[in-house]
């Protein structure tokens, strides 16, 4: 069925109709609201440029892209999944670029009194279903994975484990009180203030770095390169990063992604 889904929305952009001056950019959910505001900043500055954002999973978003989708840029939310695009000869790697970081945390229901502090914390009874993203296609599902792993809880916290599409899916989960926890990104917990608590950070091997990187396709034509290099540009320069500061996220300045 995921399969069948993820060609579908394939299918989709690749059928509307895509002119000289638009430019599709694919996104990861966790930059969603970010993206928005980064999109109506750079078209208030390129008038002539009208940009169609897609959303979803990193996973969905590289098969998407390897089926043939018109995407001219791509942001994921880890170094893995873009250096699969790149393996795979989809994106222009020598305008690949690292250009926020991010923390994966664990949330509970805001009303929740269960007292969640640790990782071992969610051994508990009381504790009976935990939301994580597909770490097969959701980086912060790969990034929980990891973590339980080297805590040596993943196998032990399995069956309590429910697995989401994205990150955001895990989100709603929790603040609808429909799992006791979940493990989300700290800008998605930010948005859901209201209806989430942040229980803990979770500390990672790898830190939470998101890459950008016109594809290959846009490349080709020239116009399009021109016009994702600057959308890129953008998203780096002072105006860009204000905005993703402003969602949560944090500056890789001086980050090498290894």
């Amino acid at each position: 069925m995921k399969l069948r889904n993820t060609a579908l929305i394939a299918a989709l952009i690749v059928s509307a109709p895509a002119f000289a001056d638009d430019l599709t950019v694919s996104a990861a959910a966790s930059l969603k609201e970010a993206f928005q505001e980064i999109n109506a900043a750079y078209q208030k500055k390129h008038p002539g440029t009208n940009i169609k954002l897609n959303t979803a999973a990193s996973g969905v978003l590289l098969q998407q892209l390897a089926q043939g989708a018109p995407v001219d840029v791509l942001a994921t939310a880890d170094q893995t999944t873009m250096d699969k695009a790149q393996d795979q000869q989809l994106i222009d790697k020598a305008s690949r670029r690292t250009f926020v970081l991010n923390d994966l945390v664990v949330v509970q229901p805001k009303d929740s009194r269960l007292k969640i502090k640790t990782l071992n914390d969610l051994k508990a009874a009381t504790v009976s279903r935990i939301a994580v993203g597909n770490p097969d296609s959701v980086p912060a599902g790969r990034y929980t994975k990891g973590a339980l792993e080297k805590a040596g809880l993943y196998g032990t916290l399995q069956p309590k484990i429910v697995s989401t599409q994205n990150v955001r899916q895990a989100l709603d989960y929790v603040a609808r009180g429909e799992t006791e926890a979940g493990f989300v990104y700290r800008t998605d917990a930010v948005l859901a203030k209201e209806k989430v608590k942040i229980s803990f950070a979770v500390a990672l091997e790898t830190p939470v770095s998101y890459a950008i990187a016109p594809t290959a396709s846009a490349k080709s034509k020239e116009a399009k390169s021109k016009e994702a290099k600057s959308y890129v540009d953008f998203v780096l320069s002072p105006a860009g990063q204000s905005i993703l500061k402003k969602y949560g996220f944090s500056s890789a300045k001086g980050f090498k992604a290894k």
